[in-house]
């Protein structure tokens, strides 16, 4: 089978909405290719190659890559993959040039092309990212998420996703009750579930992440930890959480925050990311304004992520 790769030209705002439009039209992961990659430091922590070659990299904004079969549903499913992103400007969100490009590949460059970009990553002091093919033998603190991009969403990587990762591995405690909204490939419910939760709630809307996510807990034997629901947010969901995470865009995020309140333990933390940074002031307005205190902010790139925890007051103060 022969297979096409897709490139769209856009914005780093765009990339979390349009990963997950690409999502939902049935790529099965995809690469991001940031300019910023180029000028990073990296230290060779893994025996990894950063071989990035600047010619495949825009001069602004960012390429999104993704493959798909070269079958006659092809034009098809491109075209669903253009209206639903140019569908994302009715949101406020700057897809920018939204250009796409198509690569026709032979079945065996196709095999190749992930691994290419998807090497282990640390990405907080205790958790790594391992690609299944790949050799490591972790340290005695560490904690290994293993993803396959064949089946994961994304690799883990982005911005939001370590920001999120990381404000878990300080938050969770052991035997934490922890519910992730819009849980796309699992990566968040399976990092709080190696960090000792005693049960993870993992909902999205989507049925293709719903089967993503209950894949990658099979493979980091967490199936039995990890409950998997098709659910739109937390609406309709009657239980109480230690901990809530949700990497999902920012407009999405202030519809649900009075339910996170609800579903939330007093002391209980909300974590908040995918929050491009021209609209962090939005999200945090409205936690406050249901009652939550801003523990703490954190930046990486133009991302952000926020701490939130519920502090009730007492009776009769």
């Amino acid at each position: 089978m022969n297979w096409t790769e897709i490139r769209i030209h856009t914005t780093n705002e765009a990339v979390e909405p349009i990963s997950n439009v690409l999502h939902e039209k049935g790529a099965s992961g995809v690469v991001i290719e940031d300019p910023v990659d180029l000028k990073k430091e990296r230290r060779p922590q893994f025996g990894e190659i950063y071989d990035l070659d600047p010619n495949e990299y825009p001069d602004e904004g960012v390429f999104i890559k993704t493959y798909l079969p070269s079958n006659k549903m092809l034009d098809e499913k491109i075209n669903e993959m253009k209206n639903a992103i140019d569908y994302l400007r009715n949101f406020g969100i700057d897809v920018g040039k939204n250009e796409i490009e198509l690569n026709k590949l032979k079945e065996e460059d196709w095999a190749t092309a992930w691994k290419k970009y998807y090497k282990p990553v640390k990405i907080s002091e205790k958790i790594i990212i391992l690609p299944t093919w790949e050799k490591y033998k972790p340290k005695a603190d560490e904690v290994i998420i293993e993803l396959d991009p064949g089946m994961a969403f994304g690799t883990g990587t982005h911005p939001t996703t370590v920001l999120s990762i990381q404000a878990i591995e300080q938050y969770i405690k052991k035997d934490d009750k922890v519910i992730d909204v819009g849980c796309g490939s699992g990566v968040l419910s399976i990092a709080a579930g190696l960090l000792d939760a005693k049960e993870v709630h993992a909902f999205d809307l989507d049925d293709v992440a719903v089967k993503s996510t209950k894949t990658n807990c099979e493979l980091n034997r967490l199936e039995d930890k990890v409950k998997v629901k098709q659910n739109d947010l937390l609406t309709d969901i009657d239980m109480q959480a230690d901990l809530i995470v949700s990497n999902i865009l920012a407009e999405i995020i202030v519809t649900f925050v009075s339910d996170a309140w609800k579903s939330l333990k007093p002391n209980g933390y909300f974590i908040t990311s995918g929050i491009i940074k021209k609209k962090e002031q939005m999200v945090k307005e409205e936690l406050q304004q249901t009652g939550f205190h801003i523990i703490e902010v954190n930046e990486k790139e133009d991302w952000v992520a926020i701490v939130a925890k519920k502090i009730e007051k007492e009776s009769g103060a």
